[in-house]
């Protein structure tokens, strides 16, 4: 089975839990050009590497960023949003 660890409620299963995207600074909607909105709304860099991440625990509804290598398919932190990884 393979795990996940969540910052509140330690390791659990993965089927636990909900991905939700990639962390990606967004631009000032007041500021950006269409151009560059829509490249935030639809383009994604997808190359395999070191990623952070949004997740959530589902059962207890908690969302937390993880640090996962999409190459090998490990988790290598995970850390509440607000707080140093």
């Amino acid at each position: 089975m393979k795990l996940m660890s969540c910052p509140i409620n330690g390791s659990r299963p993965v089927s636990e839990f909900a991905y939700w995207g990639a962390v990606r600074d967004m631009p000032d909607p007041k500021a950006a050009s269409d151009a560059e909105w829509a490249d935030y709304v639809f383009n994604r860099d997808n190359a395999p590497g070191v990623k952070k991440e949004w997740w959530c625990h589902t059962p207890s509804n908690t969302w937390f960023i993880a640090e996962r290598d999409t190459e090998k398919d490990v988790v290598i932190n995970t850390w509440l949003y607000g707080e140093n990884p």
